[in-house]
C-alpha cells in the first residue's frame, strides 16, 4: 500500500513491516476473544480498558459468548509481529480496511483527519483553501497524510511537527497538540479525526473539528477501519464478520460515545455534533 507509514500514523502504531505469514486454517483456540492491543493509548485502547477498542471488544466477546482477554503490546515498531503473528493473539481491534499486513474484517466504521482550533477565539477556518492559515500558527504530525495536504498549499513553513513513531507508554504527541492548541502553542492542529474527537468530547474542551477533504495529486484523509486478522483463518474472519453485522448499531453508539466523527458512504459527516464548538 503506497500510504504504508501513514495508515500506521492514522492508528497510532507503526506495524512491524512485514508480511503476514501462511497459517493454517482456522487452528488457533477460540476458548477467549484474545485481543491484541496497546495498554496506553486512549482513545483506542487502554490496560484500564477505557478505550473505544476495548469497549467494543467487550461487546463482540459478548457476543461470541467469549471472555475477552488481552495480549498487551505497545504499537511501535514489531506490535503484530510479536502479537497476532506471533499467535499469542487473534484480533486487532482497528487497522485500515485492506491493510497489507493483516488479513481484514469488513469495515466498521468510516472516519477522516480532521483540522481542529478553539472555537471561542473568533476564529472561523472553513478548509486549506482559507486564507486565513498561511498566517497562523499550524501543527501536524510527521509524515501523516495531512502534512502532505499542508505542503500541496505551501502551509509548511508555519507549521510544527509533532513526532510520528514513539513509544506510546512515555509519549503522546497528539495530546501534546490537542494541549498546543488550547494553550495558543499553535492555532490549528491537523490529526485523525478519532483522537480529536475523543479529547474534544471526554476533556469538554471547546474546539471545532473541521473535516479534510480528499485533494487530486494528494493522500487520501478519508479511511474505513476494519479489525485485523490472520491470513488463512477464513472461518474465524466470517464469525467476526458476522459478529460486526449483528452489533453494528451498538459499535457505533460506542464510536459516537467517544467522539469519534463518522462519515456516510459519500464522505459527508453523520451529524454534527463532534464538530462544533458544543459539546452535544
Amino acid at each position: 500500500m503506497r500510504y504504508r507509514g501513514w495508515i500506521a500514523a492514522l492508528l497510532g502504531f507503526v506495524h512491524s513491516g512485514q508480511p503476514v505469514a501462511a497459517q493454517t486454517a482456522d487452528i488457533a483456540d477460540r476458548s477467549a476473544l484474545r485481543v491484541c492491543a496497546d495498554p496506553n493509548n486512549l482513545p483506542f485502547s487502554n490496560q484500564k480498558k477505557d478505550g473505544f477498542e476495548n469497549k467494543i471488544a467487550e461487546l463482540m466477546g459478548s457476543a461470541l459468548g467469549l471472555n475477552v482477554e488481552y495480549t498487551w503490546f505497545p504499537q511501535i515498531v514489531g506490535f503484530v509481529r510479536n502479537t497476532l503473528q506471533a499467535q499469542r493473539c487473534d484480533l486487532v481491534m482497528g487497522t485500515v480496511a485492506g491493510d497489507d499486513i493483516m488479513q481484514t474484517t469488513n469495515p466498521y466504521y468510516f472516519t477522516t483527519y480532521v483540522m481542529v482550533y478553539r472555537s471561542d477565539r473568533g476564529v472561523a477556518i472553513t478548509g486549506l483553501q482559507d486564507p486565513q492559515l498561511a498566517k497562523l500558527r499550524l501543527g501536524v504530525v510527521s509524515a501523516t497524510p495531512p502534512a502532505d495536504l499542508l505542503v500541496h498549499h505551501d502551509l509548511m513553513a508555519n507549521t510544527k511537527p509533532y513526532q510520528l513513531t514513539v513509544d506510546t507508554r512515555v509519549e503522546s504527541p497528539t495530546r501534546q497538540m490537542v494541549e498546543d492548541v488550547m494553550t495558543g502553542v499553535i492555532d490549528v492542529g491537523f490529526l485523525w479525526g478519532p483522537i480529536a474527537g475523543y479529547y474534544k468530547t471526554h476533556d469538554r474542551l471547546p474546539l471545532t473539528l473541521v473535516p479534510l477533504k480528499d485533494e487530486p495529486g494528494a493522500a487520501r484523509m478519508k479511511y474505513h477501519i476494519a479489525m485485523g486478522v490472520r491470513a488463512n483463518e477464513p472461518e474465524w474472519r466470517r464469525r467476526i464478520n458476522a459478529v460486526i453485522l449483528t452489533q453494528q448499531s451498538k459499535i457505533t453508539a460506542i464510536l459516537r460515545d467517544y467522539g469519534v466523527p463518522l462519515l456516510n458512504e459519500q464522505g459527508g459527516l453523520l451529524g454534527s455534533a463532534t464538530t462544533n464548538g458544543k459539546n452535544g
